[in-house]
């Protein structure tokens, strides 16, 4: 199977072989469907699948066409980032989540990124709720609304305001040829402060991020794992990538 898959890699890239282009998209939508109802899991219920899987053939389209084969990397790693990125681009689009909910979660962003600056510690709970006014009941249902909106958000860009000047970790690392000495450098701060910013995590939102994220699992899986429900996973997320956020907008300029 794998010479056969080879094969068709020279077919197209080299005899440029529509037939065998097509027998590519063909060979790996399996994976686009995989990855569409991972993400589905979490997502609002107003978002189809279908529409997901519609959206990831196009990012794996793209990935077929841009990826060198004759360098060593796995076809596979090469696409997962740009197929979900596509999915994530598409519900962009879609601007399925209400704006006042987007408000929200913007403003715990910065009330986490305050208060941990402040505080120079990961903030709790009270705390947040404390600082913003609020009840812990109706921050949890604050967390609880903002679920669905925050699965996307390590994939989402790290920028320094909202112009399309807005780059995605995805979009910096693809290789033309020969890389921009400056973009290696921000690439390599930004990932710094990503992974700083991760180690600071409350252990349990860390294992969350570091079992959904680097390990692939759902939240299902995880509460599993971590012998939690999927809702207490799912909050655990929810504020996991708040944090980060918040974390990270204190350093927009890196990408500007």
């Amino acid at each position: 199977m794998e010479t056969s898959i080879s094969s068709l890699w020279i077919q197209y890239k080299e005899k440029n072989d529509t037939e065998a282009r097509d027998n590519l998209i063909l060979n790996y939508a399996p994976m686009v469907k995989y990855l569409a109802n991972r993400l589905a899991i979490s997502l609002s219920s107003v978002v189809e699948t279908d529409e997901l899987i519609s959206y990831g053939i196009e990012g794996l389209i793209d990935a077929i066409e841009k990826y060198d084969h004759k360098r060593n990397i796995k076809f596979e790693t090469y696409a997962i980032t740009r197929i979900r990125g596509s999915m994530i681009d598409g519900l962009r689009a879609m601007d399925w989540v209400p704006v006042s909910l987007r408000q929200k979660g913007k403003e715990l962003e910065k009330t986490y990124a305050v208060l941990e600056t402040r505080l120079n510690r990961a903030v709790t709970d009270q705390e947040l709720a404390d600082e913003m006014g609020i009840s812990l009941d109706n921050l949890m249902v604050l967390f609880r609304e903002l679920a669905a909106t925050t699965i996307i958000s390590l994939d989402d860009f790290i920028s320094g305001d909202d112009t399309n000047n807005n780059k995605r970790f995805i979009d910096m690392l693809e290789d033309e040829a020969a890389a921009d000495a400056l973009d290696m450098v921000e690439l390599a701060e930004v990932k710094n402060l990503l992974k700083n910013s991760i180690e600071r995590l409350p252990e349990k939102e860390k294992r969350v991020v570091y079992l959904y994220y680097y390990e692939g699992l759902t939240l299902k899986e995880i509460g599993a794992v971590l012998s939690l429900s999927e809702s207490r996973i799912s909050q655990l997320h929810t504020k996991a990538i708040l944090r980060l956020r918040g974390s990270l907008s204190k350093k927009k300029y890196l990408l500007r």
